[in-house]
């Protein structure tokens, strides 16, 4: 017969306790002082309890895409607005939709309200288009005599100088950005609109062209790029392949008026895009990579204009139907660009920021703006609290009654628990951005019963294993097996289902699940390496061995039997009666 392994040791061994509890101290012990270390010694509060920005947005169709909102759409654009918002540090920025039409953005107190709320509903339609003509921002009105090519006369009342455009793309050559008088403009519209079209063979599709020709002529003279109104609504309805009108501001701060060729490179096709410094010219810049098709496309452009003359050899960087920089081009660029203007380094950082992410694919107006204070949310908060300490009391009085000594250990259990969860949540918040709001209070409030049923189950094992006549040590070992499937099969179901949870729902519903799902993990962890290793300790001492009456361990209340004694069965001899048997 071999030998028994005498170096493995035995299923319902006690193994060795003192280790396991010193080791899961010690990382409870890292664990604080982590959160000491980092700074963030409380939990970050979500905008039901610590206030913030709640922002309604409404969802406009895209000019030329009549059925643009749709759920596919709207979902793209919570996304995106989400990545944007989050891009700038925010954390727990709930962003969700509302009927078919609105969405939700909530901005906690103590983030980058202002940055996030300037981005939330910006559109971030980006065009690179060619420049037809530029003149100053003010309305033209009157239009003498011009030169007979067209193009501005060298007359002009306002400077060239005083109108420069020094703006540049990647290599591109800045030439100044002629400004025209009112003497020079209706032809020079007229004559840039004739070079940027393919004359219509029919009469009646060259009357319409005429038409759209003097319609945007008396758009670019009448506007007034000083006035918010009027930028806003000159080309709201435009579609990309459409000539439009737009107006910018130049290196000097001053508004220019642009006449615009159709779009030539679209804001998908950058694949990336940065805000630096330029330290050669000691100002912050938008740098941009396109993609491979946008390189393409980007070389092809700037080929061409780099071949025509001042204003025609500049492409307008068009935002959301403003002009945000005209660079002009002296020379076939590649894969990259830069935007450059009067940029902070705020303002720089948050355009890479909405380039990066994407264009939202639905134009969006704000509905409202509302400053949500905390003072509600303290409220509940603290009727939330009073009610978890109403909860955590009546089970300590409930274990306290039943378990007696052992509920001692339960108490410790949940307060090793109870500084875990604490601990986790606090470095989660500047660690993933988690921050706890009402809901996650709520799961955390549910995670008592949990982590008290884990305690009750081993419990329970332990004493059926004394109610079946053993000892309180080796009762303790062979109760932990079964308790710890139990209690594995029920953490696992409850980890399940806040893992659902939290997949198929938004919002406020999620912090919730996550709360519970933390929770959840947290119990097989303290159960597994503090409750268990106390309970063995604890096993070896007088007060519990001996099965005192207020252990919560006396076999007599608990109703054990001593083992049944089977008593030897007498052997039978029978005497034969017949004296010849004999």
């Amino acid at each position: 017969m071999a030998a028994p392994n005498k170096g493995r040791r035995q299923a319902g061994s006690p193994g060795r306790p003192g280790r396991t509890l010193a080791l899961f101290l010690i990382a409870m012990v890292a664990l604080t002082g982590g959160m000491f270390w980092s700074g963030h010694v409380t939990p970050r509060l979500g905008i039901d309890l610590a206030g913030g920005t709640s922002i309604t947005l409404e969802a406009k169709n895209t000019p030329g895409k009549p059925n643009a909102i749709n759920k596919t759409n709207m979902d793209t654009a919570v996304s995106i607005i989400e990545r944007r918002v989050n891009g700038l540090g925010v954390s727990e920025a709930e962003v969700q939709t509302q009927g078919e039409k609105n969405i939700i953005v909530n901005i906690p107190k103590g983030t980058n309200e202002k940055q996030a709320q300037k981005q939330v509903g910006t559109t971030a339609q980006l065009y690179f288009r060619p420049v037809l003509t530029v003149a100053a921002g003010a309305p033209i009105t009157a239009q003498p005599s011009t030169s007979p090519s067209g193009s501005p006369s060298p007359s002009a009342s306002a400077s060239a100088d005083k109108a420069e455009n020094s703006d540049k793309a990647g290599d591109a050559e800045s030439s100044p950005t002629p400004t025209s008088s009112a003497t020079t403009q209706g032809r020079a519209v007229t004559d840039a609109l004739k070079k940027d079209t393919t004359p219509s063979p029919t009469p009646s599709a060259t009357a319409g062209g005429d038409a759209a020709s003097a319609a945007l002529e008396k758009t670019f003279t009448t506007l007034d790029c000083s006035k918010q109104a009027q930028r806003t609504a000159v080309n709201q309805d435009a579609a990309p392949k459409d000539t439009i009108v737009a107006c910018g501001k130049n290196s000097g701060g001053e508004w220019e008026k642009y006449v615009l060729g159709p779009a030539e490179i679209e804001g998908t096709d950058v694949d990336d895009a940065k805000g630096v410094f330029d330290q050669r010219r000691g100002m912050w810049i938008v740098t941009m990579d396109f993609t491979s098709g946008g390189t393409k496309k980007f070389s092809t452009i700037t080929g061409k204009l780099a071949q025509q003359q001042s204003p025609m050899n500049q492409f307008a960087i068009v935002l959301d139907g403003d002009v945000v920089s005209a660079p002009s081009v002296g020379t076939q660029l590649g894969s990259n660009a830069e935007i450059s203007g009067s940029f902070t380094q705020q303002s720089a950082q948050d355009l890479a920021n909405i380039l990066s992410y994407g264009a939202l694919p639905l134009s969006f107006q704000e509905q409202s703006v509302t400053t949500v204070t905390a003072a509600l949310g303290g409220e509940q908060l603290e009727a939330g609290l009073i009610a978890g300490a109403i909860g955590l009391v009546l089970v300590i009085i409930y274990l306290v009654a039943y378990y007696r000594g052992l509920a001692a250990i339960a108490i410790v259990s949940l307060g090793a628990s109870g500084v875990l969860t604490y601990t986790i949540m606090s470095l989660l918040g500047p660690g993933i951005g988690f921050a706890l709001n009402l809901p996650a209070v709520c799961g955390a409030i549910v995670a008592i019963g949990i982590t008290a049923d884990s305690f009750i189950v081993y419990f329970e094992r332990v004493r059926d294993e004394i109610r079946e006549g053993r000892t309180l040590r080796p009762a303790v070992e062979r109760a932990w097996p079964r308790a710890r499937r139990t209690i594995l099969v029920s953490d696992f179901v409850s980890f399940l289902a806040a893992a659902v949870l939290f997949v198929v729902t938004v919002g406020k519903v999620q912090g919730f699940a996550f709360t519970l799902g933390l929770t959840t993990l947290l119990d097989v962890v303290v159960v597994m390496f503090f409750t268990k290793p106390v309970m063995t300790l604890l096993a070896r001492t007088k007060f519990f061995s001996s099965g005192h009456p207020w252990s919560g361990l006396d076999p007599k209340r608990l109703g054990a039997k001593p083992p049944l004694r089977r008593s030897r069965p007498v052997a039978r001899v029978s005497v034969p009666t017949d004296p010849k048997e004999a």
